[in-house]
């Protein structure tokens, strides 16, 4: 591995879509920098998302969902999924185990992330319908 490839895997910037709604598409950007993707686990990864969303300003209308999956949405330079939200595709990108690394789980700079309620996933991907366009 050349050191300019370490040097981004210890310092990448990593966009969480955290997402309110899936019907209405409300979502909003939780940009994370600085991350060690060779060390930091999925677990951690996703108590920060979880810490950040109920102590930074701005996240009020954000804090009365219990948010508790990840999914990879695209990788940098990546084509971009049809659904403008979370990528409805590839069910392997579902960050399941809290133990890896997210560079184990395919992550590198500029990935970005969806972190929603498995439960309301779930019911929208039953029926993938948007209330609002």
């Amino acid at each position: 591995m050349s050191m300019e490839h370490e040097d981004i895997q210890e310092k990448a910037t990593i966009t969480v879509r955290v997402i309110k709604s899936f019907p209405y598409r409300t979502c909003k950007n939780l940009i994370l920098r600085d991350l060690d993707l060779t060390t930091l686990t999925v677990g951690d990864f996703k108590a920060r998302a979880q810490n950040d969303v109920k102590t930074l300003p701005g996240w009020k209308p954000y804090q009365n969902v219990e948010f508790d999956s990840m999914k990879l949405y695209t990788k940098a330079q990546g084509t971009k999924n049809q659904n403008l939200i979370i990528n409805m595709d590839h069910p392997e990108w579902m960050f399941d185990d809290d133990s890896k690394t997210l560079a184990e789980m395919g992550c590198g700079h500029e990935t970005e992330v969806s972190f929603f309620n498995k439960d309301a996933y779930e019911e929208y991907v039953k029926d993938p319908v948007n209330k609002w366009e």
